[in-house]
């Protein structure tokens, strides 16, 4: 019981910690200086035009251009660092970057950051297949639509300063959608997963060029707002630095140079005129305790995802497992071939793409139309087929481990087949395979987090979009516990089952 008691004691202590370290790590960094020469800036490597990675393999966008300029006028080296947006807030916080420069809007964002002054207008939009037949805002009602998760759009579509239009806009919709990135938006628009996608308009004329005549954009927009640079909270002398160079390059024309180059000069909104946004707001009142609360209630929504996903998974892999087995062991070659390849490719690929291939497959394979209501089905037969691969190598060895002479006796004893598996080999093939199947089974409650990759909300998905919210790590953390105590639940039943099968000691 007191060994007990200190686990959650020790628990309830690394949440504190966690609680504290975002402000600590906040207040370290911002009173600092730039002592060195390399300005670090965090982007979105998959938002063109602003920024994105060309078939050359180079880092480039109209705002890395625009960084570049700045550094050659102040004589610092460009590092262009990609960054998961979700976790752009810790990656400022921790110093790992110097700024989020990359489309990033400043409309609704004024008390979390320092900011330059804006230079781009831009406005969210909705795109949908050419041939879908909706024309205007209103066809989307009773829609499947996708958005990149903590984004403009999403703002836009739900936040509290959202317009009633848009709210009840949303409130239309069958579902409201959230992507890790804007591929998977236009892969779940191609395939038919989702009706349409609301995201920057910029970016959505963009890829409407590169992707052909096969998309379109309404007339009618989302929203309206402004990008601006962002630094860490505090860090005027930097701001300061990089907004000088921006006003020379738009005073001798370089600005709109670049610009030009991208197709965004119609959108510059930069002047030497504009002040900083204060961002003096009244801050964060609620206390921590309170906070803590709020955002495991937030994070504890997605528990019953992650468990239907762990359950079902367990519930059909375990026995195709055995069967892959059997097949493994066959004695027709070409079976025992045949399987050896689907384990091969299984074990060797990584279970994310396995989900693409699942889900997106159907579509862009077989030209089959893809539903929104398919997407959990697609999570629970990529999970099944990937574990079933490995509880299947683990079935093989337990079996394997039963002695010869087990086997002999069964003869010997006139056992059918049936008889000398199910009442000799397979109870001893379970004894030995435990240690190994809970290992799985641990590993299964963690994976359930990829999900999110064919954008099938579960608990570590809504902890990321919490956290990008709250522009802090604690979600994270709190997902973290609850992951803990969910394996921690998980080792404890498996460790019983397994003293019991332990009955020659």
């Amino acid at each position: 019981m007191k060994n007990h008691k200190k686990h959650w004691l020790l628990i309830l202590a690394a949440i504190l910690l966690i609680g504290l370290l975002p402000m600590t790590l906040s207040g370290c960094a911002s009173s600092g200086t730039k002592n060195d020469s390399e300005f670090v800036v965090g982007f979105d490597a998959e938002f063109p035009p602003y920024g994105y990675k060309d078939e050359n393999g180079e880092y480039v966008g109209f705002d890395l251009d625009l960084a570049q300029e700045v550094c050659n006028r102040l004589g610092w080296t460009l590092k262009k660092q990609p960054i998961e947006w979700n976790s752009k807030d810790m990656e400022l916080k921790t110093g790992a970057i110097d700024c989020i420069w990359n489309g990033f809007t400043l409309d609704g964002r004024e008390d979390k950051y320092t900011w330059s002054t804006p230079y781009i207008d831009n406005s969210q939009v909705v795109i949908v297949k050419a041939d879908s037949g909706i024309t205007q805002l209103s066809d989307l009602a009773g829609k499947y639509v996708a958005v990149q998760a903590d984004s403009s759009a999403l703002a836009a579509l739900t936040s509290d300063d959202a317009t009633e239009e848009n709210k009840a806009l949303t409130a239309s919709f069958a579902e409201l959608q959230q992507v890790g990135d804007y591929n998977s938006a236009f892969l779940n628009l191609q395939t038919g997963a989702v009706d349409a996608i609301c995201m920057d308009i910029g970016v959505g004329a963009y890829e409407i060029e590169s992707r052909g005549n096969e998309f379109m954009m309404l007339d009618e927009h989302i929203s309206s707002e402004k990008y601006a640079v962002g630094f860490l909270r505090g860090n005027t002398e930097l701001r300061d630095q990089v907004q000088s160079a921006l006003i020379e390059m738009l005073e001798d024309g370089t600005f709109e140079e670049i610009a030009d180059k991208w197709g965004l000069d119609s959108s510059i909104c930069l002047s030497a005129d504009d002040e900083y946004p204060d961002g003096s707001g009244s801050g964060d009142t609620e206390s921590f305790t309170d906070k803590l609360l709020r955002i495991t209630k937030q994070v504890a929504e997605g528990l019953v995802s992650s468990l239907g996903i762990f359950v079902l998974t367990l519930l059909f892999a375990l026995p195709l497992g055995l069967l892959i087995a059997a097949g493994r062991m066959s004695r027709i070659a070409p079976l025992r071939w045949l399987v050896k390849l689907y384990i091969s490719v299984v074990r060797g690929t990584p279970l994310m793409l396995q989900l693409f291939v699942v889900f997106f497959g159907p579509s862009l394979l077989l030209g089959l139309q893809t539903t929104n209501e398919y997407r959990f089905y697609a999570v629970i037969i990529g999970f099944t087929l990937n574990y079933a691969a490995y509880f299947a190598e683990i079935y093989r060895s337990g079996i394997q481990a039963v002695p010869k002479g087990q086997y002999e006796a069964c003869d010997v004893l006139g056992y059918s087949k049936s008889q000398r598996f199910f009442k000799i080999v397979f109870p001893q093939m379970v004894k030995n395979i435990l240690p190994s199947v809970t290992n799985e089974v641990i590993t299964l409650v963690k994976d359930t987090s990829l999900a999110f990759a064919i954008s099938y909300v579960e608990m570590f998905t809504i902890a990321q979009q919490v956290a990008a919210a709250e522009t802090t790590i604690i979600p994270l953390f709190v997902a973290g516990v609850f992951y803990y105590i969910f394996n921690f639940i998980v080792a404890f039943i498996m460790e019983r089952i397994e003293k019991k099968m332990n009955y020659f000691r």
